[in-house]
């Protein structure tokens, strides 16, 4: 049977996905963003999609591909892209409608309104305001977001009227860069401003069927992210908050996913909680990002991409329960712009007490930027422990021995 993956890329989540649907006796077909012009220049034998039409795409597929069991999506655009081919091909997924809304901040926001949610006051604007004039719009402390970016990429919080100008501007020349504005994302052309929400910032893992929610995993974020950036490095599971609490968080996601609609596949939801609640940042369609989903096992060592396989198939998962006593992984931040060198300290890490792993995923030669400009990682250190407290503690001493390397970049000369 095949089963398709919707992919910007062929990246290493992908082939993840493609190595699980194979051990699963499964044939992986993939469809990427890429010129359909070109033969196979990747050679991965990829099915062409153009994200920024996903309609017509989805009808170029079910000409082309017959005989397909299931999709999954790996990143937000492909989710998109996926739910119209879902729907064409009468999968299951989520609708075209409501993985719209859960990328797109704004939308995102109208729905948890809606759903009576507790949600910030919000409002968007164009990107080519004056930022002076929106300033006066804002309540202080305010965070401004780029409406159709991840993982915190243009997130930047604004204590004073200085700092929301700066910050504005900073997103506006980001969103300018031709990599995004190749993307043709209407979304792009609009920057959201939210009031700060304090509190702990916690993430879940989990699968929809039919509208309801199944928590796969709820993760702790033991760093404080309080800004001006809001760079995620480690997650640990399970979480050590009581189980009211953990309660309140699904009840809150299920609400959400409700909320905007979201019915079959996997959902990676933020939030954070406070005295006043569990308040929702978003619910994506698609499952954890990069490599971080190798610390979720199920039932003695299902991981999580076969889990969601099955899903796609229509398979019930039945009673899962994870692994070990504790896991978690630390998503290696970049501690300064540059030309990536190469890394000193691997195999120390490696040798750790609780350490399983460690993978930098930089390539010699590769250019880094740290957020908010930047929107990725060095690479990923993976811990096991008798409870989260321990993990937590391996990951920490694995990354102090860590020494990376980067080259200067030259200025960029501007014309006078």
């Amino acid at each position: 049977m095949k089963v398709l993956i919707v992919a910007s890329k062929l990246g290493y989540q992908t082939r993840i996905f493609a190595e699980a649907a194979e051990r699963l006796g499964l044939e992986p077909v993939m469809a990427t963003d890429r010129c359909a012009s070109l033969k196979d220049p990747w050679g991965d034998h990829a099915f062409p999609l153009k994200f920024h039409r996903p309609e017509e795409s989805a009808r170029r597929l079910e000409r082309a591909i017959h005989e397909i069991g299931g999709i999954v999506a790996v990143g937000d655009k492909p989710a998109l892209a996926a739910a119209h081919v879902a729907k064409r091909l009468k999968l299951r997924f989520h609708p075209p409608k409501a993985v719209e809304a859960a990328g797109n901040k704004y939308l995102a926001r109208q729905q948890y309104r809606k759903a009576a949610l507790p949600a910030p006051e919000y409002f968007r604007v164009p990107l080519e305001s004056e930022a002076e004039q929106v300033c006066r719009r804002a309540k202080f402390p305010c965070v401004l977001k780029p409406l159709g970016l991840s993982g915190s990429r243009g997130v930047i919080r604004a204590n004073t009227p200085e700092e929301f100008v700066a910050a504005f501007e900073r997103i506006r020349r980001l969103l300018n860069q031709p990599d995004l504005m190749r993307h043709r994302d209407e979304s792009l052309g609009f920057i959201q401003v939210e009031d700060y929400i304090a509190g702990r910032e916690f993430a879940l893992e989990g699968l929809m069927t039919g509208g309801r929610l199944r928590t796969l995993a709820i993760f702790d974020k033991p760093d404080p992210l309080e800004g001006p950036f809001f760079e995620e490095s480690i997650y640990v599971t399970p979480s050590r908050e009581t189980q009211e609490t953990q309660g309140r968080m699904s009840e809150a996601i299920q609400r959400a996913a409700e909320a905007l609609g979201l019915t079959d596949g996997p959902v990676h939801a933020e939030m954070r909680v406070n005295d006043e609640g569990v308040w929702v940042l978003e619910v994506a369609a698609r499952p954890i990002g990069g490599l971080c989903a190798r610390v979720l096992r199920f039932n003695g060592g299902t991981p999580l991409e076969e889990v969601i396989l099955r899903h796609a198939l229509g398979e019930d998962p039945g009673d899962l329960r994870q692994d070990g006593p504790a896991s978690g992984v630390m998503m290696i931040p970049i501690p300064r712009g540059g030309i990536y060198e190469g890394c000193e300290g691997e195999e120390a890490v490696r040798a750790m007490a609780g350490i399983e792993d460690i993978e930098i995923t930089a390539k010699e030669g590769q250019m880094f930027l740290q957020l908010p400009e930047g929107g990725s990682y060095l690479g990923f250190i993976f811990a096991r422990g008798a409870d989260t407290q321990e993990v937590e503690s391996a990951l920490r001493r694995a990354h102090e021995k860590l020494s990376f390397q980067f080259a200067a970049t030259l200025p960029v000369m501007r014309k006078k």
